[in-house]
């Protein structure tokens, strides 16, 4: 009986420490970036709220009050020097045009419940998302194709919070009629959407290929097909960002404007009967997944309660992970075809919101019910693994 030698039992323990105290690291990295975030929009939206609520009282303070005038000279805009003096006269001239438009012209915006409920949602995104990266980058265990997509489906869903967040600074705190901002804005939008939806997919796909070829998928699935794929993904999802900034917007003509301002009405669409072209791939692909898993079940004898209550199990999952994503996306896409911008902006919130709320979903679903993923959290946090979770077995509902 051959036994491994005692140095390289002890360079193999040393290597999973490294590794653990990698995971620990990155994990207060994210804490350290990700919550002064949290915290800088908390104080950003309420610096807005008091910024429009002080503005508001001012404006009315000084439309009831007639003792002061911002154009007498003699008042409140003497330098306490001779108002017959002509210096101070000429300086007093010189000023007050300069001050007029601060003490005079007073624009109040106000807050949309609706954005702050996407600038929080956006947070909550990034959050969870950077988590999941950090844990992918520091785990060196967490390298095969799968974890490559789902490492790819976190940075588009951090993009995805980090673009609610800069659209509400944007919108806000920054001069949003300039057609840079607005177009930076959205271009990243979207492409860390289409981003998402697409990885998404590919995911799918990975799955589909792992029990279709069960045999020969860690053969032909290599990582260097996997990084090609991811970035044909990106590529294209950048594509489509930079649309509205080469010039297909409609900030020259409002009637051409679909339901998300600069994007024209024919892009929204085409954008929209894409993602129902890739939702019904989607289907299909579950459906033969189910098929797949169903005839395996039926294929084993020895254990033939424990698999079938295991397939049931992992159907039941599939179904649950097709239902939110048409859940959180379909109205909005349905809604970007029937509508455009003369409909209430009421109900274009009402679809963005779910549709944001996929990518508060999505670690939930890809990442954090992975068990390699899981040990390696718990790893991070306490430095221990539950003895139920270490002899889990993995199924393809878990990928």
């Amino acid at each position: 009986m051959l036994h491994e030698p005692p140095l390289y039992r002890r360079d193999a323990r040393v290597s999973s420490c490294r590794g653990f105290l990698g995971a620990r690291a990155g994990l207060l990295v994210v804490v350290v970036v990700t919550f002064p975030w949290l915290f800088a929009v908390i104080d950003a939206m309420i610096l807005s709220l008091a910024a429009a609520a002080a503005m508001s009282s001012g404006s009315s303070s000084s439309l009831n009050s007639s003792s002061l005038d911002p154009f007498d000279s003699s008042t409140s805009w003497s330098l306490g020097e001779d108002p017959s003096n002509s210096s101070s006269e000429l300086v007093v001239r010189t000023l007050t045009p300069e001050l007029q438009p601060a003490t005079t012209a007073v624009a109040v915006q106000e807050v949309s419940p609706w954005d702050i409920a996407l600038c929080v949602t956006g947070t909550l995104i990034s959050c969870e998302n950077a988590l999941v990266i950090a844990v992918l980058f520091y785990t060196p265990t967490l390298r095969a194709p799968m974890f490559i997509l789902i490492g790819s489906l976190a940075v588009a869903d951090l993009l995805a919070g980090l673009g609610l967040i800069l659209n509400f600074v944007f919108t806000y705190l920054v001069d949003s009629s300039v057609e840079f901002v607005t177009l930076l804005s959205v271009g990243l939008l979207i492409s860390a959407f289409s981003a998402s939806v697409l990885n998404i997919l590919a995911i799918t796909v990975d799955r589909y290929l792992s029990l279709y070829n069960a045999l020969t998928y860690h053969t032909e699935r290599t990582v260097t097909y996997t990084y090609v794929m991811v970035i044909f993904i990106w590529v294209s999802c950048l594509t489509l960002g930079l649309l509205p900034a080469l010039g297909w917007n409609c900030l020259k003509d409002d009637s051409s404007c679909s339901i998300c301002r600069p994007v024209t009405k024919n892009n929204a669409v085409a954008l929209a009967v894409t993602f129902l072209l890739v939702f019904a791939l989607m289907m299909q692909l579950y459906l033969q997944i189910c098929k797949i898993a169903f005839r395996h079940a039926q294929q084993i004898a020895v254990q033939h309660q424990f698999i079938a209550i295991s397939t049931t199990k992992g159907v039941s999952t599939l179904s649950a992970i097709l239902c939110a994503f048409g859940a959180c996306w379909l109205p909005f896409a349905m809604y970007s075809i029937v509508a455009d911008s003369t409909y209430p902006v009421i109900y274009t919130y009402a679809t963005v919101l779910p549709a944001t709320c996929c990518s508060v979903i999505n670690p939930i679903i890809y990442a954090f019910r992975n068990p390699d993923i899981q040990k390696s959290l718990w790893m991070a946090c306490c430095g221990c693994v539950p003895s139920n979770l270490s002899l889990r077995p993995r199924t393809s509902s878990d990928v």
